[in-house]
């Protein structure tokens, strides 16, 4: 059981204004406890800014990620794909995470 989630630090102010809602990751970052509060951190610096609640866990493929995808983590389509793309150049199994501020 993963006991922290972390993102890229340019990710923390659409994390802390309730702008960015989901995120997208491989089978190895989505083993959360439905319901709890896990501490957020930056991935580069391992700085904890804030707590969130998993909502939910849901497998998507890469091609099916949409618009709805896009507008929850704050981006366009394509910047979300490219992001994808850049962290996981070969996976189109991947999972959506919904959170929310806790």
């Amino acid at each position: 059981m993963l006991n922290q989630i972390t993102f890229f630090e340019r990710f923390e102010t659409d994390i802390l204004a309730g702008k960015k809602t989901i995120t997208i990751r491989d089978k190895t970052e989505i083993d959360f406890e439905l319901g709890r509060v896990i501490p957020v951190a930056t991935y580069e610096a391992g700085r904890v800014f804030g707590n969130l609640k998993i909502l939910s866990i849901e497998a998507i493929l890469y091609d099916d990620i949409n618009e709805d995808h896009a507008s929850q983590e704050n981006m366009t389509l394509p910047q979300l794909k490219s992001v994808i793309r850049d962290i996981y150049p070969s996976e189109n199994q991947l999972y959506v995470i919904t959170f929310e501020l806790a």
